[in-house]
């Protein structure tokens, strides 16, 4: 698979991945930090995970308590996400002869 098509959506889930690239981040998080909707997060990760920008695994059970609530799912950037996202996006905003966000690592 490619990489994936650079939407605002996207870009605002590899924002958070790129805050703090080595903390695992599970799906309703992602929600709270980017405002969007389970539906979209959810489909983002998938495309993500299948171009091999993340990884993910379920949470230990060990870590999880019980009280109720699902197992989380956690997601973690990969090297090739770190190093091929920026790519991408320069490549995106560069077409638009606009500056990529501040975010993006050069």
């Amino acid at each position: 698979m490619g990489d994936p098509r650079m939407t605002l959506q996207l870009q605002a889930v590899l924002e958070v991945f790129f805050a703090d690239p080595a903390q695992a981040r599970y799906g309703l998080e992602l929600c709270e930090a980017t405002a969007l909707p389970s539906g979209t997060i959810y489909v983002i990760l998938a495309r993500l995970e299948g171009c091999g920008w993340v990884e993910s695994a379920w949470e230990a059970s060990a870590d999880y308590d019980g009280s109720g609530r699902p197992r989380r799912r956690y997601y973690t950037i990969t090297d090739k996400g770190r190093a091929a996202a920026p790519e991408a996006i320069n490549r995106a905003y560069g077409k638009r002869r606009r500056p990529p966000p501040s975010w993006v690592p050069a």
